[in-house]
């Protein structure tokens, strides 16, 4: 197993990315390649990052990743609202959906508090 397998922030990730897949399913076709696409690349980015950053020989190189993962969640985070204001999203999917992403954002504020403690 991988070491990024082990990570609960890793897991709940890439759960958020399969339920982010389905709620941008119906979304207009002539969003396609605009909303739904940045989307799906901002959700995959958290756990894709996540990963690679579990594979770096340093801690350092290691918060990095996770601060770049960070910056994406921040990134879907305006792609919901943005899609939840247009009507793309309703308001139970679009509280559903913060409320993983928010806490997928807090176990990467953990990881990353212990990645620093243990380069320090």
């Amino acid at each position: 197993m991988r070491p990024h397998q082990n990570l609960e922030a890793w897991s709940k990730a890439v759960d958020l990315v399969i339920d982010l897949y389905k709620a941008t399913e119906p979304f207009p076709r002539e969003e396609k390649f605009g909303l739904t696409s940045q989307i799906r690349r901002a959700a995959v980015s958290v756990p894709s990052n996540i990963a690679e950053g579990a594979a770096r020989r340093s801690s350092k190189e290691f918060g990095h990743f996770i601060s770049n993962a960070q910056g994406s969640a921040s990134e879907l985070e305006t792609e919901l609202i943005i899609a939840h204001r247009l009507g793309y999203l309703n308001e139970a999917a679009f509280a559903e959906l913060l409320a993983k992403l928010e806490r997928v954002g807090r176990m990467m504020t953990g990881l990353a508090r212990r990645v620093r403690t243990t380069s320090a």
